[in-house]
């Protein structure tokens, strides 16, 4: 008799040969006896995240509803999705969220139930996982049989269709060589999802196409092929400072969920050093090769606008050197730097956080105002900060409105003026009118008690070493 009242350990994977194209899933399910059940399927059209999805509800679905399930998946889709991401997709109803059909069913599942979920890397040597891996290409062995016998039968009428089918290996893949590691899914995906009507012609393709040469001088002018000029603003430093980069950072995207294949748009980035902007920025527009969508509504970016625009892989090297060592400053710093890292490492330039160092100033703005509202438009009503035309975000404008906002909250002069020199020749009247942030620091004096404790600890001290201690010699001086 089986104690359903025990631990399972389930081994969840996808697979995609093709994405979208035919794909499998498979699960591995060990009981606490050692016992193992193992389960896979497919299908002739699909996604991996959608085969990663399905392997998880179908190992669930298979498991005792009063088990403790332990899962582990090499999809950060599905363990991040499911354990953070799926509270804020309920709360917006679902909008905008890709594969709301599987979603919606794994988190009816997941109810009243005891899951563990983690995530472990896939293709590492892991024997459970390996089996799992396994277990989805026989899943999409099967659609692929079944899609050859489809095809076969539609066809029986053709001219030039056979009376019999010959087993192909190489369509059957019986090794898993066509299936889509999981670290290029996502340009895939994109490359499945690219814009028709986003077709540059011959001539401005291959302009396009063409190797970038880009120098980034010390002052951060660059030389940039002429092909791409138009397309990469960078500005001139004109307020030279000495110290620590800090640029202030935005990204528009087409979408929330960079591991659903969301691309990054447009990125700007104003440079500040010493708590002044030196004048210097970068902007940049991108051909996302998909479809913006209802993002549009957002940051006002159409189809028709990006579709001349060059594609990240094309301007990474200048955008590259122009960011790596700064101290990256941005509202919700982790989903500009989650696109920012995801886009870099699809170029092949690895991951920018490990060259830049980053502040979230929503972080910032939490511990400052806890329990209120902290979005940048809350920030700039909050910080009295001069109203800008915000009717679409624009990342360039929104940099700039940051740099505002970071400078109020960290207890600085808030001001876009850009020409030191300019500040020793103003007028008082001028100076004045500055807009700049009063901050009442709170002085909280010692207890009586708190007060006899330290002297307690200070006659310790002294008696102990035969001297007095550092905060005696000051009150000492200061009497």
């Amino acid at each position: 008799m089986v104690n359903f009242a025990q631990d399972y350990t389930l081994y969840v994977d996808g697979a995609c040969r093709g994405n979208p194209g035919i794909g499998g899933w498979g699960v591995l399910i060990i009981d606490a006896q050692a016992n193992k059940q193992e389960l896979f399927g497919g299908e002739a059209d699909t996604t991996n995240n959608r085969m990663e999805l399905t392997a998880a509800i179908e190992g669930i679905k298979a498991s005792p509803k009063d088990a403790h399930l332990v899962i582990y998946t090499d999809s950060s889709y599905v363990q991040k999705g499911i354990t953070e991401w799926i509270t804020g997709w309920k709360a917006k109803n679902w909008k905008n969220v890709k594969n709301p059909d599987l979603w919606q069913k794994l988190d009816a599942l997941c109810e009243n139930r005891n899951i563990d979920w983690h995530w472990i890397k896939g293709h590492a040597g892991h024997e459970g996982n390996e089996a799992a891996d396994r277990l989805a290409n026989l899943g999409a062995d099967s659609a692929t049989k079944k899609k050859l016998s489809s095809d076969t039968g539609n066809n029986m009428n053709s001219e030039n269709t056979k009376s019999e089918t010959t087993q192909d290996w190489l369509l059957d893949d019986p090794f898993g060589l066509d299936e889509t590691p999981e670290e290029d899914l996502l340009e895939s995906e994109i490359l499945s999802e690219t814009v028709t009507d986003n077709t540059l012609s011959t001539d401005a393709q291959e302009k396009l196409e063409a190797p970038m040469i880009a120098t980034i001088q010390s002052n951060h002018s660059t030389v940039i092929e002429p092909a791409l000029a138009e397309f990469i603003k960078i500005t001139d430093t004109t307020n030279p400072q000495h110290g620590e980069r800090l640029l202030i950072l935005d990204t528009e995207t087409t979408g929330f969920y960079y591991q659903d294949g969301d691309r990054i748009i447009e990125v700007g980035a104003i440079e500040m050093i010493n708590r002044r902007l030196t004048g210097s920025s970068i902007h940049i527009y991108i051909n996302p090769q998909k479809k913006v969508g209802e993002s549009e509504n957002i940051h006002g970016l159409s189809d028709e606008f990006l579709a001349d625009k060059p594609k990240f892989k094309q301007i990474a090297t200048v955008l590259f050197d122009y960011l790596k060592g700064a101290e990256i400053v941005a509202h919700n710093a982790t989903f500009d730097m989650n696109f920012l890292d995801a886009e870099f490492d699809r170029a092949g330039f690895g991951k920018l956080s490990s060259v830049c160092s980053v502040t979230d100033t929503l972080l910032l703005a939490k511990r400052k105002h806890p329990g209120q509202k902290n979005s940048l438009d809350a920030l700039v009503r909050r910080y009295d900060i001069p109203a800008r035309d915000r009717t679409f975000h624009g990342a360039l404008l929104d940099a700039e409105i940051l740099s505002d906002v970071y400078l109020a909250m960290t207890g600085g002069q808030v001001s876009l003026d850009i020409d030191e020199s300019n500040y020793t020749s103003e007028s008082s009247e001028q100076q004045a009118k500055r807009l700049s942030i009063e901050i009442d620091i709170p002085l909280i004096l010692p207890h009586p008690e708190e007060l006899q404790a330290h002297e307690n600890w200070m006659q310790k001290f002294e008696e102990k070493n035969q001297q007095p201690c550092l905060f005696a010699q000051a009150m000492n001086s200061e009497n």
